[in-house]
């Protein structure tokens, strides 16, 4: 197991942009496929993204494609979630996840065995 912690969340305009990191603590992440899932108020925690060990292979949620990037720097141990032209309906808690058996960027939230505990992200109309 391993915290992981994210950072860059906050309330912004629709059509605006945030960028969400993540990083690991104590330890590298250099190895491990990680993701971005988001829980909006009642409803289930979804997928958002997921990126390979390398950054070589990207999975996105349908809803994010186009406007959602995610990326890494093994250097810096960090992941990013970069966010554009933000929606109201993308307002959640979203979470980093790692996966430490596995290379595939699985959407699935069982892949994930490791988690942080969430920033939030609000667009206002």
């Amino acid at each position: 197991q391993v915290q992981l912690v994210e950072s860059g969340g906050g309330f912004v305009q629709a059509g605006e942009s945030l960028r969400l990191s993540c990083a690991p603590s104590g330890r590298t992440s250099s190895g491990w496929t990680m993701g971005w899932f988001r829980q909006a108020p009642g409803k289930e925690r979804e997928f958002v993204a997921a990126i390979s060990y390398n950054g070589g292979r990207t999975n996105y949620a349908d809803s994010v494609k186009g406007r959602f990037t995610i990326s890494r720097d093994n250097a810096k141990n960090t992941m990013y979630l970069q966010m554009n032209s933000l929606k109201p309906e993308d307002t959640a808690v979203y979470y980093c996840s790692a996966r430490s058996l596995g290379s595939s960027p699985l959407s699935a939230s069982t892949a994930y065995d490791n988690w942080g505990r969430g920033t939030q992200v609000t667009v206002s109309s």
